[in-house]
């Protein structure tokens, strides 16, 4: 079992998910391994916001 504390996001699951999304249409869905690595952060902070509930709603 990891003593590593969950991820903790600032931000709506919403913002990330567009966030995500921008960087998909950015790259034209070839993520390099810099884009990659942004990629995996943005999801586990999307992750993380979900869990936590923030979302917002329209």
């Amino acid at each position: 079992m990891s003593s590593t504390p969950a991820p903790h996001s600032e931000r709506s699951a919403d913002v990330v998910n567009e966030q995500i999304r921008d960087l998909w249409a950015r790259t034209g869905g070839q993520l390099s391994a810099h884009d990659r690595a942004e990629y995996e952060a943005l999801v586990t902070e999307w992750a993380a916001a979900t869990a936590e509930g923030i979302t917002q709603r329209v």
